[in-house]
């Protein structure tokens, strides 16, 4: 039986959970919530929209009974507070991190074998705790960002270039946020570089965009992105489960790769049944290998902060 557990049912998770039913390859997505009847209300919505968009995984929904997780091949972990006004990244980092390290436990008591996938920030220290409080091995426990990033640069690409979002392929690394790493070097559309079809400027332009992209849907909805987030999620759902080896930049941890070790960072990786099944050491020129150790430095200060907690 092909099934999957969304903990945490706001907008993302259940994004997330709406895209695994319509793609139709699992026998059961359920949906865990710490809100009183609120995943029970989001399933039964979904599950009700079956036979207009043509699916048939039962969709559930439960109020913090991890026991009907039980099973589930992979875990979708999108619990977790945005920062409010006043806030320090400290709280903010304190918080999410207990909510994360209680819903692991729980959600390995009953799927010990379960991939744990990791949608809450901030997004790299998140995947740490987990990780952490897992005590499974890495290639089990990973973030969802950079796909996230890269279908962003995508968009922003397709509309100046006013050509198809599937025609262009492009990797970004390094951290979610400010100091994540774009590679022009390695963007093309139809195989053409994308370089030979956008002037410096603009392409510089789209490029900063992204790295604020997350900020600006804030900006205009006066909370965080969640149709993408959680499609993307289910995206590596589908290659895992399906044992579809796609290349994706997810957040993982590396251990040497590109001269980084013990710190959680989006880079390319092979993702099939066994999670993560390679990382694609691709090479960088000096001035990419310098932007990868900027942002592990600024990943390394956060986790630093995390470890300073004494959580585990």
């Amino acid at each position: 039986m092909k099934k999957v557990t969304v903990v945490g049912a706001g907008n993302v998770g259940a994004t997330c959970a709406d895209v695994l039913a319509q793609k139709n390859f699992l026998d059961e997505v359920v949906l865990i919530d710490i809100k009183e009847g609120f995943a029970e209300g989001k399933a039964l919505d979904i599950w009700e929209a079956a036979a207009i968009n043509h699916f048939d995984t039962r969709v559930t929904g439960y109020t913090n009974d991890y026991s009907k997780t039980a099973g589930s091949e992979v875990v979708v972990i999108t619990s977790g507070i945005p920062r409010k006004p006043g806030m320090s990244r400290d709280d903010l980092i304190t918080t999410n991190a207990n909510i994360m390290m209680d819903v692991v436990k729980k959600v390995s008591e009953f799927s010990p074998e379960a991939i744990i996938i990791v949608v809450a920030n901030p997004l790299d220290v998140m995947t740490y705790a987990a990780h952490k409080a897992s005590g499974k091995p890495a290639n089990k426990v990973f973030g969802m960002a950079g796909i996230l990033d890269t279908s962003r640069y995508k968009a922003f690409l397709a509309t100046e270039l006013n050509v198809a979002p599937n025609d262009i392929q492009a990797l970004l690394m390094g951290g979610h946020g400010d100091t994540m790493v774009p590679l022009p070097r390695f963007t093309t559309v139809a195989g053409i570089p994308v370089t030979s079809l956008i002037e410096k400027d603009k392409l510089d332009a789209i490029i900063d965009r992204t790295k604020k992209g997350g900020g600006e849907i804030v900006k205009l909805l006066g909370t965080s992105a969640w149709y993408a987030p959680g499609a993307a999620a289910a995206q590596m759902v589908e290659s895992i489960v399906n044992n579809q080896k796609h290349i994706f930049p997810v957040c993982v941890k590396l251990n040497g790769e590109w001269g980084q070790k013990d710190v959680y960072l989006g880079s390319p990786v092979r993702l099939g049944r066994n999670g993560i099944e390679e990382i694609i050491e691709v090479d960088l020129n000096e001035e990419e290998m310098k932007d990868m150790e900027t942002s592990s430095a600024a990943v390394k200060s956060v986790m630093n902060v995390f470890d300073g907690l004494n959580l585990i």
